[in-house]
Order: C-alpha cells, then structure tokens, then sequence
C-alpha cells in the first residue's frame, strides 16, 4: 500500500488529523518506568494504546533515540514493529547527504526500522534525495518552512524576488515524479503555510508547531488541508505524551490527544 492511502485510510477510521510525535526522554517519563527492563519502549508502548484510535500517524524523532545509544535504537525498533500495521510512521529524521551516504540512510529508515516516512532536507539538492524517492511506497517528506524562529535565517529571505520557501516548495512538486513526496510546513507560519497549500494542492503537508509552539490550530487545519479536508498530518509531541508523569500518563495522553483530535475535526466541519 502506497503511504497516502495508507494515511487516508488511517485518517477516515479514526476520524484524525492528528499525529502524535513519539519524542521519549528518560528525564521526562514517569519514574516508576524507569524500574521496566526497557523503559523508553514500555512509556511508548503505553502511549500508543491510549492513542491508536485518535491518530492519522505517529512520529518518533530519531534524536531521541540515538542519543541512548543501543538501548535507545532497539527501543525505537520495538515502538516501530508496536505501532498497530494500519497506521503511518513518519521517522523524524531530517537526512540529506550525497547519494551514496543518503541510500543507506534510507536502507536504515526504509528497511531496517520499517518506515512508512521519513523528514529529509532539500540543502543538498534532488540527488541528495534521489535514494529516498526510490521507494515508491513511501512518502518523502521534505523541510519547506519550519516551525522553529531561525526560519527566517534562510527559509523566509527572498531570492530575486520570490521567498526561498515558494521555491522548494516548486521544486518538491517538480521532484514528485513517483507521487511520493510531502512537505514539512510549519503551524507557526499560517499564512505561509496556506500559500504552499496551494503550490502543492495534492501533497501531504506534516505540520508541528500546534501546541508547545503556539502554533493556530483553527488556521492549521483551515490553510494546511486540502479541498476534501485531508491531507495534512499536525503533529503534536510534548503536549501529549507529557500530558501527567503520574500513574495515570497514558490516560491523560490519550484524553490530550482525543482534545485536539476533536477540535481539529472542529475547524474541518466548519472549512
């Protein structure tokens, strides 16, 4: 199954928008996990069954992992084979190398964690990217306007004219020969974000920045959807999965997470 059909389907049974980023930090997890053989698995483990009924996808960061070495990237493995078969992972990486180190890290992302997405930069260019766009069933989504202030270092300057992110958001478009390509646009720019929306009407869009950034969940929805209200993938991390560091965590994840699956639903109907 190609991933956009993967992701709609996913979108219509669970009625969501929503994609929880499974950024686990030891520091953070409630402290009784910390006695489980596998901590960062077992916190994931419980977050995904409060949640697997409100998502379109779920987003572990791979920072999040490596920086535990080993046990990390074995938890991250477990978390992967975890999540339910009929729902999209997007691995948070941001890659972007010359070909030949770009096609092992997509045999890492693609073949060994089993991926359905992966984030990737467009510094290097189309060639940097080409042994991603190689798995047609996968979906590469790739950095357009992101979330974080220093966006406006680069991505906001104008370039003859025209902003740099107008720009990579025509090339993705030219790149997408496969119909395997998304962007990664981010909530804390809405306006900018309903002007890619409609460079690339018919492309996945991965938005973060509702939540810990602040990012307008009713202009998110409104500018980042397509005509038939779908297609874009907002994330939320830390808002949810750090809901409470009590017993009762992976409740208080999965009632953050039905909130925000249902005010995004919200704005859909009135769209």
């Amino acid at each position: 199954m190609k991933f956009i059909q993967k992701l709609k389907s996913a979108s219509a049974k669970n009625k969501s928008l929503l994609c929880v980023g499974l950024d686990t930090e030891l520091e953070k997890i409630p402290k009784f996990l910390l006695q489980e053989k596998d901590p960062i698995f077992a916190f994931n483990r419980a977050i995904i069954d409060s949640t697997s009924d409100l998502v379109c996808a779920y987003k572990p960061n791979l920072a999040f992992y490596e920086a535990y070495g080993l046990k990390g990237l074995e938890a991250l493995k477990k978390t992967c084979e975890y999540i339910p078969k009929d729902i999209p992972i997007i691995l948070d990486a941001k890659r972007g190398d010359i070909g030949n180190t770009s096609k092992m890290y997509a045999k890492a992302i693609f073949d060994e964690f089993k991926g359905d997405g992966v984030t990737l930069s467009p510094y290097l260019g189309g060639d940097s990217l080409s042994p991603f766009l190689e798995y047609e069933d996968k979906c590469c989504f790739i950095l357009c306007l992101t979330s974080n202030a220093g966006a406006k270092d680069f991505q906001l300057q104008n370039i003859q004219g025209k902003p740099l992110y107008k720009i990579v958001a025509e090339k993705i478009l030219s790149w997408n020969k496969k119909g395997n390509c998304g962007l990664v646009v981010g909530a804390t720019y809405p306006e900018q974000l309903k002007e890619i929306r409609e460079i690339a009407p018919d492309l996945p869009i991965l938005i973060p920045g509702v939540g810990a950034q602040k990012g307008d969940a009713e202009l998110t929805v409104r500018y980042g959807t397509d005509k038939n209200e779908n297609l874009a993938i907002i994330n939320s991390s830390r808002g949810i999965i750090y809901a409470s560091a009590e017993k009762d965590f992976a409740q208080a994840a999965g009632e953050e997470a039905k909130k925000l699956r249902d005010l995004f639903n919200l704005y859909r109907k009135k769209g």
